[in-house]
């Protein structure tokens, strides 16, 4: 065989290969189409058009992974409009619009830690060296407050908020009500459940979420609530009962006298109005 007999051959294989591989890549994107056309999802218009409406913070409080989890379930009737507390009233009304139901009035509510331990009001029955998140250090003992309804202050509700409304500071997690958009993560996230939702209006809050009686209280926390239900008796307005050795304030009672603040004798009822007054005012701009 000479070299131009050579040089034929070896071109005729290469075209040989070359035509093997294009038709490997015009026979895979067939497939990809015909796969595509018989395995295609149609979207539901009226999804897109919901979540559109939609916050878009994905924060979960709504107890969905996500804000095209939550659309599909409201466009499915399997959730309700108040589930979420991040969308605007703009929002709500145009989604409200899309499912043909009418919108609730919604009062606005904020997150709260229901404790005031930490480290210096509350004890440790343990130095707790492994990883730092609440979660795992739940999971061991229950923790390693002496209280085991105490906040571990590890930040988790911390590290979950899109708006940065929280501050763990003496290892206690505390809530800046202006940032607070009440999405629920913060909730979601605390193995302890003791963050919970009250209406922004709320002129008090129990800082206590302990159950057990006033001696076991005192033996563990110097602020934990001891049951003694002088606020639920001195209320003037019977907005405060007593349930689970803890108080429990009807809001639509509520007027914001404070006598249940002056009474307590441990000081777990916060009055926000307080707090609010002590902010200092910002110097006007001058011209």
């Amino acid at each position: 065989m000479n070299l131009l007999e050579v040089t034929n051959q070896t071109w005729i294989t290469v075209a040989i290969v070359a035509g093997i591989f294009a038709g490997s890549a015009l026979l895979i994107g067939a497939l990809i189409l015909i796969v595509g056309k018989v395995f295609k999802v149609n979207v539901d218009e009226k999804i897109t058009k919901i979540l559109n409406n939609l916050a878009g913070a994905n924060c979960g409080g709504c107890g969905c992974s996500g804000c095209s989890g939550f659309a599909s379930k409201l466009a499915a009737g399997g959730a309700e409009l108040s589930d979420c507390h991040v969308t605007s009233p703009e929002g709500k009304a145009e989604i409200a619009k899309l499912l043909g139901i009418e919108l609730k009035d919604e009062e606005r509510t904020v997150a709260v830690v229901h404790c005031n331990g930490g480290v210096e009001n509350c004890a440790d029955k343990f130095e707790y060296k492994g990883n730092p998140t609440c979660a795992a250090c739940n999971s061991l003992l229950g923790g390693n407050k002496a209280c085991s309804y105490a906040c571990l202050g590890c930040g988790d509700c911390k590290a979950v908020c899109p708006e940065n409304a929280i501050e763990v500071t003496g290892r206690l997690a505390q809530v800046d009500p202006d940032r607070c958009v009440s999405c629920g993560a913060c909730i979601t996230a605390c193995p302890k459940n003791i963050i919970d939702r009250i209406p922004a209006s709320a002129p008090v809050y129990v800082a206590c979420s302990s159950k057990c009686r006033g001696k076991e209280v005192t033996s563990v926390c110097k602020v934990g609530c001891i049951a003694c239900g002088i606020c639920a008796k001195s209320c003037p307005h019977g907005a405060i009962t007593m349930k689970d050795n803890l108080p429990e304030i009807d809001y639509s009672k509520c007027t914001g006298c404070l006598t249940c603040v002056a009474k307590c004798p441990r000081h777990i009822i916060i009055s926000r109005k307080v707090v609010a007054e002590e902010t200092p005012a910002q110097p006007e701009q001058t011209a």
